[in-house]
């Protein structure tokens, strides 16, 4: 069930009329450069990267990171896991498929707390990566900042892009404009 469903009809358009239109929101992440590093630092110790970084041990080792939320756990392409990195880095792996029919909204209250735990754990950073670093793991680092800062999807996605080039896929966009509409609700628009 989505977030405007959850929250019935007339506290969704309530809600609604704030949220800017999946084309708007299209449109901002379509502005600045369309190209990012390997890794970047998008929040004070928070990392958004792809797998170039996320598979080397050591490079991480010298970045100081102590967890590692891999948003493209299970597929083909990404190795990572608790054996992979040991007892030095704590693991928390999520199996996102980078399509738009996916709905990755069920992994965003579990993202977030885990992110919310490491950055509450004194010297800890954290990388945040799926493939690329742009779409899955891009989307729960912008639930995060939503649902544990309370900073609306739009203020998000423009404090991630001060840093980072991101373009999370329609679906996802779409899910996030549902959170970014229950977080509202909840406080009340």
């Amino acid at each position: 069930m989505s977030g405007a469903e959850a929250l019935g009809p007339e506290g969704a358009e309530a809600c609604m009329g704030d949220v800017p239109s999946l084309k708007e929101i299209e449109q901002l992440l379509n502005t600045g450069r369309p190209s990012c590093n390997h890794v970047d630092e998008v929040w004070p110790n928070l990392f958004l990267g792809d797998l170039v970084t996320a598979h080397n041990r050591f490079v991480l080792w010298k970045m100081g990171v102590t967890h590692v939320l891999n948003a493209a756990h299970g597929t083909a392409y990404s190795q990572g896991g608790p054996d992979f990195y040991g007892a030095t880095i704590h693991y928390y792996g999520v199996p996102a498929h980078d399509l738009p029919s996916f709905d990755i909204s069920q992994f965003f209250f579990s993202a977030a707390q885990f992110i919310h735990n490491a950055l509450n754990t004194p010297g800890a950073k954290i990388l945040v990566h799926c493939a690329v670093g742009v779409s899955r793991s891009a989307s729960l680092v912008l639930a995060y900042l939503m649902i544990n800062h309370h900073i609306p999807l739009v203020e998000a996605i423009k404090k991630v892009k001060e840093h980072r080039w991101i373009s999370p896929n329609r679906g996802f966009l779409k899910h996030l404009q549902n959170l970014d509409v229950q977080l509202r609700q909840k406080r009340g628009c």
